[in-house]
């Protein structure tokens, strides 16, 4: 393929990225599952075909998505939901690896349990994308996308390990449980290790470079840092993508400029935008090359590979989830309520608001819960990358069923993507299981409440002092605009205790002093503009004029007005 024609390609690739996303934001379907079909309609029209290479999706897109979505995700949320977190990503990987492993072996002619274990470790792992899209814009309340969130950023790391010990068994060396744990034991580790070093080994030069830009540069390439360092002792590399990116978000308040912060997450959000649109079309793309060598396979046994794989997939599940949630749950209930004990005397004044978003991470799922978290098991390109990987040849013959255990994933892959991911918004909808917006507001209204207060109080600190380069006047200005701050945080908190079912109270006062700003800015822009189209101002000094304009219109609210 030359030049030419992959530019062609990637034009014509950003161009449907730009159009579905439009269309996604008006009619709430999901733009992954809208990019799969296309794909897949694209691969059926005459033209140049991608075909996914393993290595380099393992390689070059998987680690960035994933450190970018560890960075966005809540450590301590994570660690509060530990239990339900690990359950997810480890055991019902492990399970449903099994399942499919024995379902092969026991009823798909000629199949083998190596083989029927690598296909149950490719689609074993979701992937959150679709789910977290549609789960954010039809407000799923704060536990169940921590559960998403962390669900997708762990069960990469079991999947993958566990297929290596697959192939290894498919490739003759046999299989032994207790070494299959030791090596998940010493890639988990390693990898978790691999991820902490990467975390605190780039932190110095964050803190010596903190200008956005570079900053920014560092923050790219962390994520491939950490893959490699841990590739290149042979133990997990997306683990410790995944445990680098939780340390940092975790840590960047503290080790990263407020500029910095700014444009690393607005690169960030474009990389996602393109990685994870080229991916979904990417996996459409694949159609003719999982069904090409489906020849040799009887209907029945293509018939019975797929049902094995659908049913373990779509059913177990729930049942884990519900067979999860009714076991004791006594060592959990003491964690959390430790955490809560945590929270309280580490935020001084809001105690009294805490208990009840706190005890929500320790209590049980509901059943409409578990019906969310269920059809929230999409899989995606890391299932299709995972099982791209199988060697073509073992010891000089063809891996064993290797086209038909491609076809099974793109089936899973295709079903749950699409079926799932087009039916999630429905079904959320359906059962009312919305976040309590009001609740949310309350906190964030409560928080800036005694940000502002440490504020007043550092200035009655400083105003005490002898500062001879600080003028009366200086803090009066800064005390009277906290003291303004301070008086509309608790209106609006007035306005959010009296709100009715969870929902946010609108104020049209509040909308119109936001309208009114939002005119001033455009004024002030344009007339920018024109000194600019008169020769009045240079352009170098328009830019930095109006960044200065788009920093007070950023910090506007969008849509939500408390």
């Amino acid at each position: 393929m030359d030049v030419e024609t992959v530019l062609l390609l990637v034009l014509a690739a950003i161009a449907v990225l730009v159009a579905v996303r439009w269309f996604a934001e008006r009619s709430g379907l999901p733009a992954a599952a809208l990019l799969t079909l296309i794909g897949i309609v694209y691969a059926l029209l005459p033209g140049p075909n991608i075909e996914l290479d393993p290595d380099l999706v393992l390689t070059l897109v998987i680690p960035p998505l994933l450190y970018s979505a560890a960075l966005d995700a809540s450590l301590l949320a994570i660690r509060r939901n530990l239990h339900t977190v690990v359950s997810l990503s480890v055991l019902l990987v492990l399970a449903t690896a099994l399942l499919i492993g024995t379902g092969f072996a026991l009823w798909v002619p000629g199949a083998t349990m190596a083989a029927g274990l690598a296909l149950g470790a490719a689609v074993a792992p979701p992937d959150p994308v679709a789910a977290l899209s549609v789960g954010r814009r039809v407000g799923l309340p704060p536990r169940l996308i921590t559960l998403i969130q962390g669900e997708g950023l762990l069960n990469d790391a079991t999947a993958l390990t566990l297929l290596s010990v697959a192939v290894a068994a498919a490739e003759g060396d046999g299989f032994s449980a207790p070494a299959a744990f030791g090596q998940f034991v010493f890639a988990a580790a390693g990898g978790v290790a691999a991820g902490v070093a990467v975390a605190y080994g780039v932190r110095p030069l964050r803190r010596v470079r903190r200008d956005p830009l570079s900053s920014n540069a560092i923050s790219l390439a962390t994520p491939f840092a950490a893959y490699l360092l841990a590739e290149s002792v042979h133990v997990s590399g997306v683990l410790a993508v995944v445990v680098a990116g939780l340390i940092i978000g975790h840590h960047n308040p503290y080790w990263a400029s407020g500029a910095s912060r700014l444009q690393t997450a607005a690169v960030w959000r474009l990389a996602d935008f393109l990685l994870e649109g080229l991916v979904f079309l990417l996996i459409g793309q694949q159609l003719p090359t999982v069904i090409r060598g489906l020849d040799e396979y009887s209907s029945g046994t293509i018939v019975s590979a797929v049902a094995i794989t659908l049913g373990v997939v779509l059913l177990l599940r729930p049942l884990w989830l519900l067979l999860t949630e009714s076991l004791p749950q006594q060592l959990h209930t003491r964690l959390g309520d430790q955490d809560l004990e945590d929270d309280r005397q580490s935020t001084g004044r809001l105690r009294a608001a805490l208990p009840d978003a706190a005890r929500a991470h320790t209590r049980r799922l509901t059943l409409r819960e578990i019906v969310v978290l269920s059809w929230a098991g999409t899989r995606g390109v890391i299932s299709l990358a995972a099982i791209f990987t199988l060697p073509l040849m073992i010891d000089g013959r063809p891996f064993p069923d290797r086209d038909l255990l491609l076809f099974c994933t793109f089936v899973v892959v295709l079903v749950t993507l699409v079926g799932q991911g087009l039916t999630f918004a429905p079904l959320v909808r359906a059962l009312g299981l919305r976040a309590n917006q009001a609740d949310e507001a309350r906190l964030r209204n409560l928080a800036r409440i005694s940000a502002a207060e440490a504020g007043l109080q550092r200035v009655h600190e400083l105003a005490e002092e002898d500062h001879d380069d600080v003028e009366d006047h200086a803090i009066a200005g800064i005390r009277t605009q906290l003291d303004t701050r301070l008086a509309r945080y608790r209106r609006r908190l007035d306005l959010l205790e009296n709100a009715e079912d969870g929902e946010v109270p609108m104020s049209p006062q509040y909308e119109a002093a936001v309208r009114l700003r939002r005119s001033v800015i455009e004024a002030q822009r344009d007339e920018l503009l024109r000194w600019r189209d008169v020769g009045r101002l240079p352009d170098e000094s328009l830019r930095t004029l109006e960044r200065e304009l788009d920093q007070e219109e950023n910090l506007l609210p969008t849509r939500d007005p408390l």
